[in-house]
C-alpha cells in the first residue's frame, strides 16, 4: 500500500510517484484517488493527459469504472511545465503516450518542489517496456505497480494482450481491442497469434 510522503519542511524538494501496470488494472482510479485526496488536503493541484487521448472525455482523465477528475489535454510535454507552476500537486495520466521529454519535466518539477504522481502503461502489447515509462520508474522515490485480473486464469494479470490484427504501437481501445492477461495466458496466446 502507497502511503504519502510526510512533509519535512526544510527540504523543499518535492518527488515523483509512478502508478505503473497493465490496462484494466486501476493506474488512473489509483492516480484520481491521490489527487482527490490532495484536493481534500487544499492543495493546489493540476492534472494533465496526452491530447491523443480522447477515449471517454475530451477534458476529464477518466477511469474504466467512471471515476474522472478535470485535467487538460497538452500536445507535448513541454506544456506540462509552463502550466503546473504554482502548483503543489501535478498528476499525469498515460504518460506512456508523451515523448521522453516527459522525464526531464517531472524531475524539473520535483526539483521545483512540486509532487509528480505519474500514471501509464509499463508494457505496450507486445510485452516490451513503453516510451518513457521505465526512465520514469527510474527517477521515481515511489513505483507502485497494480495488477488487472486475468480474463482466462483468474490470476494477477500485467499483459495488455491485443485481441486485433493491428500492429500500430499505440492504439487506443478498451475490451474490444484489449484483453488483460497473466504471464501464461500471454505466452500461450501469442504463441497463438503467431500461428496464425
Amino acid at each position: 500500500m502507497f502511503l504519502e510522503n510526510t512533509v519535512n519542511h526544510k527540504e523543499q524538494f518535492g518527488w515523483i510517484e509512478v502508478i505503473s501496470g497493465s490496462m484494466f488494472s486501476g493506474k488512473t482510479e489509483e492516480l484520481i484517488r491521490r489527487l482527490k485526496r490532495a484536493q481534500f488536503a487544499r492543495q493546489k493541484i493540476e492534472i494533465f493527459k496526452p491530447e491523443v487521448d480522447t477515449r471517454y472525455h475530451q477534458d476529464m482523465v477518466v477511469s474504466h469504472d467512471a471515476n474522472e477528475i478535470r485535467s487538460t489535454p497538452v500536445p507535448a510535454a513541454a506544456n506540462i511545465a509552463i502550466l503546473a507552476q504554482g502548483c503543489d500537486v501535478v498528476g499525469i495520466d498515460e504518460a506512456q503516450f508523451f515523448d521522453d521529454e516527459i522525464v526531464r519535466v517531472c524531475n524539473d518539477l520535483a526539483n521545483q518542489g512540486i509532487r509528480v504522481i505519474v500514471a501509464g502503461l509499463d508494457m505496450d502489447f507486445k510485452g516490451n517496456p513503453f516510451g518513457p515509462m521505465p526512465a520514469l520508474m527510474a527517477t521515481a522515490e515511489y513505483v507502485t505497480k497494480v495488477h488487472a485480473v486475468c480474463t482466462r486464469t483468474g490470476n494477477l494479470a500485467h499483459y495488455s494482450f491485443r485481441k486485433t490484427a493491428n500492429d500500430k504501437l499505440v492504439l487506443l481501445g478498451e475490451t474490444e481491442e484489449y484483453e488483460p492477461l497473466s504471464r501464461a495466458a500471454y505466452f500461450e496466446a501469442m504463441q497463438k497469434s503467431q500461428e496464425e
